[in-house]
């Protein structure tokens, strides 16, 4: 509706004049304002000229519309690029992250995730074949817990598990949520803990405590600076993308970013 908005606006000072024609006599002078300021008789022609333009040409608008969502989405572009920039190397290098992978890696996948996401759970074969196929992959997975009490609960003992865990046990504890059939809540996220020998009266004191807090805080910020709306995200060189893409798209992406720096040669 805004842009709609916009459009009967820049219409409407088109069509100004000639309503202004049909209903102001000549010899009376324009009002020495900055904008002008319209009768009720003046407003409803003007507004009749631009509904009877608008229900001619219905392709105006729809252009309009398109116009408006690219230029939305360059806006967009832009202010990610310079929020990855900005942000690179707490993305790669903060000790808050989980990392899976090689830990040297040559590039590095961000994926910003939820338990409770079904796409994020269909990513994860994805990330899987991923590092199995390329030993030089670094993977950064972050917990952005955006749907609702339970995904916070089991990113906060998912985190603590950190405080337990290797980097290569806690992908498998990653794995063993994401692979949960039903909601991962906390009470999950314990049994998974007590599967894998954790303390877990020290889990849940360590969940609340303020390493988890500052991970999730840490999280959280980043993703509000790229404009993340949901999960899964992924970040590789200076490319966001978004959704559970299949592993191919990811592939090439790591493959530009090694050629070239960019994530598009």
């Amino acid at each position: 509706m805004p842009l709609l908005r916009s459009l009967l606006s820049t219409a409407v000072l088109f069509g100004a004049s000639a309503a202004l024609a049909q209903t102001t006599p000549q010899d009376t002078p324009a009002p020495a304002t900055s904008a002008p300021v319209f009768s009720d008789t003046q407003r409803q022609a003007i507004e009749a000229i631009v509904k009877d333009y608008l229900v001619k040409n219905p392709d105006v608008l729809q252009e309009a519309i398109a116009e408006g969502e690219k230029r939305a989405q360059e806006t967009q572009k832009l202010a990610q690029a310079a929020a990855l920039k900005e942000s690179r190397e707490a993305l790669h290098n903060s000790p808050h992250g989980v990392v899976a992978g090689n830990p040297t890696g040559d590039v590095t996948l961000v994926e910003f995730f939820d338990y409770n996401c079904g796409y994020c759970r269909k990513a994860l074969g994805d990330i899987q074949a991923l590092i199995k196929g390329d030993p030089k992959l670094k993977v950064v997975l972050r917990d952005f817990p955006v749907l609702g009490a339970e995904s916070l609960e089991a990113s906060k003992l998912a985190l603590a598990a950190k405080q337990q865990l290797k980097a290569d046990k806690m992908f498998d504890f990653h794995v063993k949520l994401l692979e949960t059939k039903g909601r991962v809540t906390g009470e999950r996220a314990l049994a998974v803990a007590k599967e894998m020998g954790l303390d877990t009266a020290r889990l849940a004191k360590d969940a609340q405590g303020p390493e988890v807090k500052a991970a999730l805080s840490e999280n959280m910020t980043l993703g509000d600076k790229l404009g993340l709306s949901g999960t899964p995200a992924f970040i590789i060189g200076d490319e966001v993308i978004p959704g559970a893409v299949g592993v191919d798209p990811i592939r090439k992406t790591i493959g530009d970013v090694r050629q070239c720096g960019h994530a598009n040669c």
